[in-house]
């Protein structure tokens, strides 16, 4: 839901009728992950996706018919080998799937909007809604800030703060704080006895990072790409002349500093976090080593470093002698980008971003005509959050 917050959040203002499916649980191959929602209003308009089109008719229909009713409803969706076709979902796996009408005047409207209106906002909030639990709870929703403050309920009255409250709001504060959408178990008594009750919790957080180094041609379409990503990009170069918003339009900010400078202001003011993308395009050791000295020991998502071989362990033997160890130089990716034959600089930041999302969702880089390797993954995780059923 959160992922198509925008236009609901205009929806909500407008005061329209709509039902939110959303992917709570998938098994084997499935092509989306829960979190990801399709939308419809009353007059039939459908926003998001639950399956990339394998479902999406079926869905659809489950949403107008939750908006007749006025009730939430769990459908299971998966693959038949004598009706395939028929059950929707032919990748071989399974989707379950909370639909959940959100009326002007329905139980939990205010919840939704508020989370929606937040995250429209940039605001970081997590949302925790009852996938299965007693009759009559499904899509109760609560609303949990970073700041652990919530609001909803998904026992008690409204105003009311009950025990599987707060031991749901600190759950999802945590899952938040990781930037992670997953379940939570809890007993009716927000403690592990008593009839369990399940809660999915979709976090949203502020777009990562991306910090470019170097103001040069091949930056110019990285930024382009990682954009198209879903990143917020940063250009940073010491040279005023060439770091622009002329020469880069289309990134969120040009900074003009040293980029060693730059990236000791951005952790000191807190501005990255283990979602941020370093690529370092500068080609220039007197930029690159004191760039990199810094950036290989902060607990960042990836560091890459454009240059040719020779280039790199020339590089290397400098951060060496500066004192960088050789697990932090395991984690530098150089030459940047995967082997694509790429030449253009457009070419090069498709290698560059391949890489990217290779690097964050655990992939190998292979063609997948002829390999054994799984095209859906399980999303990587952090350290794992226990449950508390």
């Amino acid at each position: 839901m959160l992922d198509i917050a925008e236009e609901l959040h205009r929806w909500c203002g407008e005061g329209r009728a709509f039902a939110v499916a959303t992917v709570v649980a998938v098994e084997g191959s499935a092509p989306r992950q829960p979190g990801a929602a399709l939308a419809v209003d009353a007059a039939g308009t459908a926003v998001g996706s639950v399956s990339g089109g394998c479902v999406e008719g079926a869905v659809y229909e489950l949403c107008r018919a939750a908006l007749e009713s006025g009730e939430s409803v769990r459908e299971r969706f998966g693959y038949s080998d004598e009706d395939a076709f028929a059950v929707g979902l032919t990748c071989g796996g399974v989707l379950d799937v909370l639909v959940v009408p959100v009326l002007p005047d329905g139980p939990g409207r205010e919840v939704s909007a508020e989370a929606l209106a937040a995250v429209a906002a940039g605001e970081p909030v997590a949302l925790a809604r009852v996938v299965d639990g007693p009759d009559g709870w499904l899509g109760r929703a609560l609303l949990v800030r970073a700041d652990g403050t919530y609001a909803g309920t998904l026992a008690g009255e409204e105003g009311h703060v009950g025990p599987l409250d707060r031991t749901v709001a600190a759950e999802a504060a945590a899952l938040l704080a990781a930037g992670r959408t997953g379940t939570v178990t809890a007993g009716l008594d927000g403690a592990r006895c008593g009839d369990p009750v399940t809660v999915l919790v979709e976090s949203c957080l502020p777009p990562p990072r991306m910090i470019v180094f170097g103001a040069v041609d091949f930056a110019a379409a990285l930024v382009r790409a990682g954009k198209f990503l879903g990143h917020h990009v940063t250009v940073c170069d010491a040279r005023p002349v060439f770091a622009t918003t002329g020469r880069f339009p289309e990134a969120d900010e040009v900074a003009v500093d040293w980029p060693h400078r730059y990236l000791d202001a951005q952790e000191a003011a807190g501005a990255l976090d283990a979602r941020t993308v370093l690529c370092v395009l500068t080609h220039d050791a007197k930029f690159d080593v004191p760039l990199l000295e810094r950036a290989l020991r902060l607990p960042v998502a990836y560091v890459g470093a454009m240059g040719s071989r020779r280039t790199h362990e020339a590089r290397l033997g400098r951060l060496r002698e500066a004192g960088v160890g050789e697990r932090a130089l395991a984690r530098l990716r150089s030459p940047i980008g995967l082997d694509l034959g790429a030449r253009t600089p457009e070419e090069t930041a498709l290698s560059i971003a391949a890489e990217i999302v290779a690097v964050r969702h655990g992939g190998t880089g292979v063609p997948l005509t002829g390999a054994r390797t799984p095209i859906h993954r399980e999303p990587r995780r952090g350290p794992e959050l226990g449950s508390v059923a």
